[in-house]
């Protein structure tokens, strides 16, 4: 076991995090910490469990059988569980606080890590890392196929119907900050952490080169070059993995969930009119905000690109880019109109509107999942 060189976050991290769960459904960027690290380890997010000779389902099995397969909860779980049912496994997990330690002292031997956050701790020596580097073994889940989306833009059907023009205006030049950041994750990263990053310079950049592939590759490890687009495979996939394992607490809106169709959610007209302009638009609304899903870091980082470079005063727009990880949730501050657009995953807008709420879903970011499982191969002999 190696020894931690300081605490990944407070308490207060998990109670923002509850604070933020309309719909149940977490976001694990809010589990990180300041670090610093100039290294590429944990880049690649493919299986490396190559010391060991048990499979990817043997491991799982394993460390089922010893209630040792950890996540966070708060609606990061359903891949988990998801996972676990593909191989006949009761749906079980250990409950897996903000940090790696469990993972590092061997509670947890399965423990839930993001690709573009807990992994690069894992992986890293940095302070607040665990320099495992490669020594580790990734089980990824779209490799396993139950992978959900995650962040993606959206906003309520009334305020799009009301401001097509602003809506487009405002995807064209968040689809430029994040074609430039993608291109540039060194640069976006130092952006990043100028508007007030959450984690240090360092972590920030680790943090860029992840996120980044998390746009441009699917969930086949295909290449997207259409940032932004709405994969119809992947939303139904992710849809179908929410009806499956996610409970509300209401029952007219368990209900209404499982009626759901991707139509419910999503509208592909205002990416279509954003791609097929030059540009030039006449909003209807020329001030308008954003609320993230968590504090300002590089998974956000095509908003503050955007920001930054002049790209939403070119089309004709004010943009207040607000953190989220407060009191109100994107999905709430979003339909109550506290905000014009928010960043949130499939899942929270899914149950967010089965619960009552009207929002639409008018890009999707991120076309795979971050959500990985690290290991020992030491523990899997």
């Amino acid at each position: 076991m190696k020894k931690r060189k300081m605490k990944l976050i407070s308490l207060l991290c998990a109670a923002a995090m509850a604070m933020s769960m309309f719909t149940g459904c977490g976001d694990s960027s809010q589990k990180t910490d300041s670090g610093s690290s100039t290294k590429e380890a944990g880049s690649e997010t493919k299986d490396t469990a190559t010391e060991t000779a048990m499979s990817n389902e043997e491991i799982i099995k394993a460390a089922a059988a010893d209630g040792k397969v950890g996540n966070w909860g708060l609606g990061n779980e359903y891949e988990v569980l998801a996972l676990l049912a593909k191989y006949d496994l009761p749906t079980e997990y250990l409950s897996q606080d903000f940090t790696m330690d469990g993972f590092d002292d061997d509670s947890i031997t399965l423990a839930s890590a993001m690709t573009y956050n807990e992994l690069g701790l894992v992986q890293n020596d940095y302070d607040g890392g665990y320099g495992y580097g490669d020594s580790i073994g990734i089980i990824d889940m779209n490799d396993e196929g139950v992978a959900m989306l995650e962040d993606n833009i959206f906003c309520t059907k009334q305020f799009a119907a009301e401001n097509p023009n602003t809506v487009a205006a405002f995807l064209y030049a968040s689809l430029k900050g994040w074609e430039y950041a993608v291109e540039n994750p060194e640069e976006a990263a130092e952006i990043c952490y100028e508007y007030g990053s959450s984690v240090s310079a360092d972590h920030q950049a680790y943090m860029a080169k992840e996120v980044a592939k998390l746009v441009t590759t699917d969930m086949n490890g295909n290449t997207v070059n259409d940032i932004g687009t709405m994969d119809e495979t992947a939303m139904e996939q992710t849809l179908e993995i929410a009806k499956k394992y996610v409970t509300l607490d209401d029952a007219d809106a368990n209900t209404a969930l499982q009626a759901m169709t991707l139509d419910d959610i999503r509208d592909t007209s205002f990416l279509e009119n954003a791609k097929a302009s030059d540009g030039a638009f006449d909003v209807e609304k020329p001030e308008v905000s954003i609320q993230l899903k968590w504090l300002p870091q590089a998974q956000f980082m095509g908003y503050y690109v955007a920001l930054d470079k002049g790209y939403y005063e070119e089309v004709g727009l004010t943009v207040n880019i607000v953190s989220g990880g407060g009191d109100i949730a994107e999905t709430t501050a979003v339909n109550n109109g506290t905000v014009d657009f928010g960043v949130t995953w499939v899942t929270n807008l899914a149950s967010a509107n089965a619960g009552g709420m009207d929002l639409v879903e008018i890009a999707q970011i991120y076309q795979r999942s971050g959500l990985v499982l690290v290991y020992k191969p030491e523990n899997f002999q």
